[in-house]
């Protein structure tokens, strides 16, 4: 099935680009299919690509660039798949990023928004069955200082049918 979503590709170096792939090639399902990113909008397949570009574009009007700094990694269990994530959680830009995931779950997507689970700004490195080994993998990551600095310019609407995923328009913040 096709669906649309709305995610953003950030702006890294490339020493904190190249861990995180890293680490995505070894322990996340989608590192061949998508780059590391942050969703703000999840799967929707009930509205047209040209609506739904047409909302998010009128939701986004005037939607500042957003600078983020990532110093901690936490697992979250995933409440579709009942598999564990590993998550690069910003400390910095947190609020600026929910605050665009809110943008745009008002209006056309409102009824798409779920409320029974929250809605965490992150960068996906793992996903696994068992929650210790995902544990142990943030302890791998939160067991030295690091920070991870980045930027999102711009936001991609995606569309994804398994496994193919292109994107139908990009959306620049300002």
């Amino acid at each position: 099935m096709l669906s649309l979503h709305v995610i953003a590709y950030p702006q890294l170096n490339d020493a904190d680009l190249q861990r995180i792939q890293d680490c995505r090639r070894l322990h996340n399902r989608l590192y061949h299919v998508i780059a590391p990113h942050f969703t703000l909008v999840f799967a929707v397949n009930d509205i047209s690509r040209e609506d739904f570009v047409a909302e998010a574009k009128r939701q986004l009007q005037g939607a500042a660039i957003v600078d983020f700094i990532i110093r901690r990694a936490m697992v979250v269990p995933d409440a579709v798949s009942g598999w564990y994530d590993a998550m690069l959680v910003p400390d910095e830009g947190f609020s600026a990023i929910q605050k665009l995931h809110d943008r745009l779950y008002s209006g056309l997507l409102a009824p798409h928004l779920r409320l029974d689970i929250p809605y965490i700004p992150h960068m996906s490195i793992a996903d696994k069955a068992d929650a210790r080994e995902v544990k142990q993998l943030t302890d791998e990551w939160n067991g030295t200082e690091w920070e991870i600095k980045g930027h999102i310019t711009h936001l991609d609407i995606i569309e994804y049918k398994n496994p193919v995923l292109r994107t139908v328009e990009q959306i620049k913040l300002v």
